[in-house]
């Protein structure tokens, strides 16, 4: 198990709403200066559209759509027409441009109200469950989520599989997880079957951000020496939701 982060993670966990404000600056900034990051930014985004579909629905705050056009007034009617914002070396890209047609001009106002109604129903799905504390997006070696878990402060942890586990003949998936940074890892207990469930263990410390965990293929029963064994099926850091 390991604790660093690959740029693909710190992507991850941007796009998946887990990143600090100021991370998610950098990989913007990145992917405004880079084409190959902002190809990879753009395939994260149609990639987690599996996890959305997870997502269990609640039901919308009474004032959701007097925030959402409050919002909305606040966005300026004009700007400064010699911004530029450059995409790559050698290509400026203009913010604005004069006498823009009035489809483009709605079009963008329209993208904005969609991206501030995504992020305030992303807000309140989080924010409906106050028991879990931390947050962490499994992946694959290729990038790819695997599985949701959601830590409570009492170390119940909730799994959530985000597709057809592909688990060996003979094995059994465990879930994992590092307290200590420079510990060893500790079992979170078994997926009899390749489904999320709820899992609970006692005398652990509260989960906190930063903390890694990680599913793997063992053995039947589990791992025969109390420690990973098996290959990864996925792995990540947790985050606390904000």
């Amino acid at each position: 198990m390991t604790d660093a982060l690959t740029l693909q993670e710190r992507i991850d966990e941007v796009v998946v709403g887990l990143a600090e404000p100021d991370e998610v600056t950098a990989i913007e900034q990145l992917a405004l200066a880079d084409p190959e990051v902002a190809q990879m930014l753009e395939r994260t985004r149609a990639r987690f559209a599996e996890l959305d579909a997870t997502a269990t629905p609640q039901p919308m705050p009474a004032d959701m759509w007097d925030r959402v056009s409050a919002r909305l007034s606040e966005v300026p009617q004009s700007a400064d027409t010699g911004s530029d914002n450059r995409a790559g070396s050698g290509t400026v890209v203009p913010l604005t441009r004069p006498a823009a047609p009035r489809r483009l001009v709605w079009t963008a106002v329209t993208g904005i109200a969609a991206s501030l109604i995504l992020a305030l129903v992303l807000g309140w799905t989080i924010l409906s469950r106050p028991d879990a504390i931390v947050v962490a997006v499994l992946v694959n070696d290729n990038g790819e989520p695997v599985a949701l878990i959601e830590g409570a402060e009492d170390n119940t942890t909730r799994v959530t599989l985000l597709g057809e586990a592909p688990v060996p003949d003979g094995r059994i998936m465990q879930v994992w997880t590092k307290p200590d940074a420079d510990g060893p890892p500790v079992s979170l207990g078994l997926l009899e079957q390749p489904a999320g469930r709820q899992l609970s263990i006692s005398g652990l410390p509260v989960p906190s951000a930063e903390q890694l965990y990680e599913i793997t293929f063992e053995q039947g029963g589990g791992s025969p020496t109390g420690l990973p064994t098996g290959p990864i099926y996925g792995k990540g850091l947790a985050r606390r939701p904000h």
